[in-house]
């Protein structure tokens, strides 16, 4: 019955992890939730003292937000929010904003 019981776990989490993997929207919706500091597509107001995300590059993006989540930059949120993510979805999410005009 453990067995059972184990096999189906084990099913349960590779078909959770394969739908994750395959939603195209995953970076798009993880980064839903910057438009509130950093406006809509990361395209900030400009004068509000925000970074603009779109169009920074992969890198640069992710080496800010390693930034944030490991304490080296400081922020009034940035770091409590970095540490809410996976690093694959901060990796999805740099790839949204580079990916924007």
């Amino acid at each position: 019955m453990k067995l059972l019981k184990s096999t189906a776990l084990a099913g349960l989490l590779l078909a959770a992890a394969t739908a994750h993997a395959a939603d195209p929207n995953l970076g798009r919706n993880l980064a839903a939730t910057c438009a509130n500091c950093h406006g809509t597509n990361g395209k900030a107001v400009p004068g509000s003292g925000l970074d603009a995300l779109a169009g920074e590059s992969k890198e640069k993006l992710l080496q800010k937000l390693a930034d944030f989540k490991s304490g080296d930059k400081p922020a009034s949120i940035m770091h409590q929010i970095s540490r809410g993510y996976t690093d694959e979805q901060l990796q999805l999410i740099a790839e949204y904003f580079a990916a924007q005009k």
